[in-house]
């Protein structure tokens, strides 16, 4: 893995660049949790009437823009701006075409300030994970000096942590641009627990380099965290494993409602198990020897 370390630099610089271009060329496409309004999820148990004629229907009730998205066979999601309790009631009556009265499964309603509010509350837990992040791992390795200085640990690790949430969040700017797919409060909570998922697999690596450090002190740094590497590889690989495959399980099987959550976690999941054993870890080993040549450097001088 750490002989390999510029193979995987690559490899996830040429994500993270791409990722960052989705997000800045196209922005993620918010849902009601952020901008406020209404959204309306129906099913039509006798089969669901066309679109084109739905969308005729509804579009007379001079509600402004409707977006009409279709889910599975008999499903109708309806996103529109915020209603009251008689426009509520007026779409519902919209809604029945050709003698198909639609049962409604689910009705959210938020207001734009309510939204706004969300998003920056959103930001911030993200902003103080992060941050409590680094002060763990600085605490937790503050016994670790050599080569490597304790809060460095804090500082790869939230490398690593951008990473596992830059390339989700680029995927999600892709589909909200070609596919019209919203992010939501679960977008967010799938972030944050992609963010304490990954930090719990880059500890597991980075608590088994600190023994090892005490353990082989006849060995190079870059020796030691390729043996460390390599002895919770297995644990990191099938842990990860069985969350992977519940997840594809629920985004194959689960409803509309939670298939871009689990889209989100897999995705987190996923990349936040390769950067624990493939960027991580090696980021040290590079610090330590950019250190090393720096020193040398000096004292040339």
């Amino acid at each position: 893995m750490v002989r390999n370390r510029k193979i995987t630099y690559i490899f996830s610089i040429a994500l993270v660049v791409v990722s960052l271009s989705a997000l800045f060329a196209w922005k993620l496409k918010l849902g009601i949790d952020f901008t406020g309004g209404s959204l309306l999820e129906a099913e039509y148990a006798d089969g669901r009437p066309e679109i084109s004629k739905i969308q005729q229907s509804v579009d007379g009730l001079g509600f402004g823009n409707i977006v009409l998205q279709p889910s599975g066979e008999k499903d109708l999601i309806v996103r529109l701006k915020d209603l009251s309790a008689e426009e509520h009631k007026a779409l519902l009556d919209a809604l029945k075409i050709e003698g198909k009265t639609p049962m409604e499964k689910r009705f959210d309603s938020i207001g734009p300030v309510i939204g706004k509010e969300l998003k920056r509350k959103s930001l911030i837990a993200i902003g103080i994970v992060v941050l409590m992040i680094i002060l763990y791992i600085a605490w937790a390795f503050r016994k670790v000096s050599r080569p490597v200085s304790s809060w460095k640990y804090g500082v790869v690790a939230v490398i690593a942590l951008i990473h596992d949430i830059t390339i989700p969040t680029g995927v999600f700017a892709f589909l909200g641009h070609f596919k019209g797919v919203e992010v939501d409060i679960l977008f967010i909570t799938a972030l944050l627990t992609t963010l304490g998922f990954s930090v719990h697999d880059t500890i597991v690596v980075f608590d088994r380099i600190r023994e090892n450090l005490r353990r082989d002190a006849g060995k190079s740094f870059p020796e030691v965290v390729e043996h460390s590497i390599r002895q919770t590889l297995a644990r990191s690989i099938f842990t990860s494993m069985t969350v992977i495959l519940v997840l594809i399980a629920l985004l194959l099987f689960g409803g509309p409602s939670t298939k871009y959550f689990s889209l989100a976690l897999l995705l987190g999941v996923t990349f936040g198990t390769y950067s624990s054993i493939c960027l991580a870890s090696p980021l040290l080993v590079t610090w330590q020897k950019w250190n090393e040549k720096t020193k040398q450097e000096k004292l040339k001088r």
